[in-house]
């Protein structure tokens, strides 16, 4: 059986979670009384009529119950039943902006500010965050790349290194991307914005690409950058980092970058480990 624990931050997508895995086939159920998880887990793997497949939740609603999940989490392990530990995050101003839009009562702020509930919720479930396997950001996910993450995790049994990546191109005439952890500027490579045929186009276009990448520096620069970024990212992990967002930048944000974002993405996509995803944030401006 894979007993499989969901937890996390509220808001950060705990409940999708659980639904995701149910539409995969597990038996899911949530917010079930501490004192009851092991006997639930050992009627869920009793041979006559046991599940394959269980997803569990939990989360702050346990209340002051939450402070035994330690010992029940110790009684799991001395009895012999293996379970993995799934923990869905998410930044303060994200979590903020969520409750805000879907205008639901905090858990721990009821009677107080949301920001006060949501810094006790994430000091409580600090020692389940240290325990979990799996460590999956949603800050920046929408709901199918929370879903893939799922799938490449426990329907596809893939190694997952507890990162997302995010490589997003961008224009410095419209601002550096706030949430940018490493920032690349790539306006030192020809522009075709100046080659009338190649203008209306973006890096999304091989022409573009092409033109783009016709030197010895665009190779040397992109060749240099992946092999950053592949010694990065394992010491990221080490040091506990959940979410990186590799903004690489032109004037414009049409042609450069977009390209070189295109390729980097294409290169880290070998490492099925990592979460990955792709933005243009700006390839589209000039045309508004």
């Amino acid at each position: 059986m894979r007993f499989v624990i969901v937890t996390g931050m509220s808001g950060a997508g705990k409940s999708t979670a659980l639904n995701i895995l149910e539409d995969e086939g597990y038996f899911c159920a949530d917010n079930i009384p501490l004192p009851l998880v092991e006997k639930f887990a050992e009627l869920s793997g009793m041979q006559e009529n046991g599940y394959s497949k269980v997803a569990l939740g939990v989360d702050i609603r346990s209340g002051i119950d939450l402070k035994g999940m330690p010992n029940v989490l110790e009684s799991l392990t001395s009895k012999g039943i293996d379970y993995e530990i799934l923990y869905l995050d998410a930044s303060d101003p994200v979590l903020l902006k969520r409750f805000k839009e879907t205008r639901r009562s905090h858990p721990l702020a009821r009677d107080g500010r949301l920001e006060d509930g949501i810094a006790r919720e994430r000091e409580a479930l600090q020692f389940l965050k240290k325990q979990a396997d799996f460590i999956i950001d949603t800050s920046k996910l929408l709901t199918r790349e929370l879903k893939e993450a799922i799938e490449k995790i426990f329907v596809s049994c893939k190694e997952y290194r507890n990162i997302f990546v995010t490589i997003l191109s961008f224009g410095f005439k419209y601002g550096i991307p706030a949430d940018s952890d490493l920032v690349f500027d790539v306006r030192f490579l020809p522009n075709p914005f100046y080659v009338e045929e190649l203008r209306s186009k973006t890096g999304q276009d091989k022409e573009v690409q092409e033109y783009v990448m016709k030197t010895e520096t665009a190779n040397r620069f992109l060749e240099k950058l992946e092999d950053m970024i592949e010694f990065l990212l394992p010491n990221y992990v080490a040091e506990g980092k959940n979410q990186l967002v590799v903004s690489i930048g032109c004037t414009g944000g049409q042609h450069r970058s977009v390209t070189l974002a295109e390729y980097l993405y294409k290169h880290l996509s070998q490492y099925a480990e990592y979460g990955l995803k792709l933005e243009h944030r700006d390839i589209a401006a000039r045309k508004k």
